[in-house]
């Protein structure tokens, strides 16, 4: 009996609480995390490395909808011709996929 509340006396209380109180919220991190973010940024990068690559004569989409093939590429923006004779200049940043991949998700 005295045994018992020396062991008792020893452990420290708060310490287990506490740690039983904090791992939920370390758990909804970690979910977040692997199911919410880090795919969102490989679709980031995967974006941007598409961006990059572009050349005269893909086949692209805007992100206002905009279906087009692109027929020059500079710096900061992309000529994108939408109809024949018809040209618009685009922000490089407002180019989301080409349309292969539009079509193969429908």
């Amino acid at each position: 009996m005295i045994l018992q509340s020396i062991f008792l006396q020893a452990a420290p209380a708060g310490g287990q609480n506490m740690l039983t109180s904090i791992l939920p919220f370390v758990l909804i991190i970690v979910v977040f995390y692997f199911f919410m973010i880090r795919p969102q940024m490989k679709r980031q990068k995967e974006l941007k490395k598409y961006r990059e690559e572009l050349k005269k004569g893909d086949k692209v989409i805007t992100t206002g909808g905009i279906y087009g093939k692109v027929s020059e590429i500079k710096e900061g923006y992309v000529n994108v011709e939408i109809a024949n004779g018809v040209t618009v200049r685009i922000d490089k940043s407002a180019i989301i996929m080409d349309m292969s991949d539009a079509q193969a998700k429908r």
